[in-house]
């Protein structure tokens, strides 16, 4: 529910809509990179730990590596493939509990998520918005937020109560943790190539633990230590090696570099 309230506002103060074609790309992005990717992002916090949810999830530097081959004939290299092996292997070695207890579902929907998250990055910088940053992300957060409300009313209801604390968290959550974070990271996929982008969300479980470590004196062990060093190895790894040369150069590509020359 917090993706459609501000997406709205922002749809309201900005005063574009999609035209044309842009209509059912926005249904696809939008579906993807929130709808889908929130719901089953949250089927599997649910159903798994956390550490079991971002592990899984931690395969989307290797997916979108996959889709960026197949969508924008981006080749990766093996240093690439490997580099996003060790940042799985790393986030498992971090957030990982060997009592840690596995559902199926959780598993299937933590991938999933992976999957729907990875394709639409790719897909973003494939359509690439005609419209500004903010236009485009009010878009895709409407459509997101519309295709999780009858979700949301199904699973959970009317909200019976509603505090100034969960008043406030629905604002922090809509203005920061949606709306603002959904537009860097547009912004984000606009200026980096789509893997090494997806190399970034690795360090979602690192600023995790350490905030933990810092405000809550929670305790890291050796294990851990060395998962964080081998995420933050992949991530720097991940950026050197994610700008890989088209399989084959088109006369198009050619005339277009040739034109930026002159």
């Amino acid at each position: 529910m917090r993706s459609l309230p501000i997406g709205f506002l922002l749809i309201i103060g900005l005063r574009k809509l999609p035209k044309g074609n842009w209509w059912w790309k926005i249904l696809i992005l939008g579906g993807l990179n929130i709808g889908v990717f929130q719901a089953l992002l949250f089927i599997a916090a649910y159903r798994l730990p956390g550490g079991v949810a971002a592990t899984a999830g931690a395969i989307q530097p290797l997916l979108v590596g996959l889709f960026a081959w197949q969508i924008l004939s981006l080749k990766p290299n093996k240093l690439s493939f490997i580099s996003a092996i060790a940042g799985f292997i790393g986030v498992g070695l971090l957030v990982l509990e060997p009592s840690a207890k596995l559902d199926s579902i959780g598993i299937i929907a933590a991938i999933g998520g992976a999957v729907a998250m990875g394709l639409g990055t790719v897909l973003v910088k494939r359509w690439k918005p005609p419209v500004s940053l903010m236009v485009f992300t009010a878009w895709q957060l409407t459509v997101g937020g519309l295709i999780l409300l009858p979700i949301a009313l199904i699973t959970e209801g009317t909200f019976t109560e509603l505090t100034k604390t969960n008043l406030w968290g629905f604002i922090y959550l809509g203005l920061i943790g949606t709306g603002l974070a959904y537009a860097l990271w547009f912004r984000g996929i606009n200026i980096l190539s789509p893997t090494a982008a997806s190399y970034l969300g690795l360090l979602s479980p690192v600023v995790a633990t350490f905030i933990g470590y810092v405000f809550l004196q929670e305790t890291l062990t050796a294990i851990q230590l060395i998962g964080v060093a081998t995420v933050l190895v992949s991530i720097v790894i991940g950026q050197q090696t994610s700008f890989p040369q088209n399989k084959k150069t088109s006369p198009a590509s050619s005339s277009v570099k040739s034109t930026r020359k002159v």
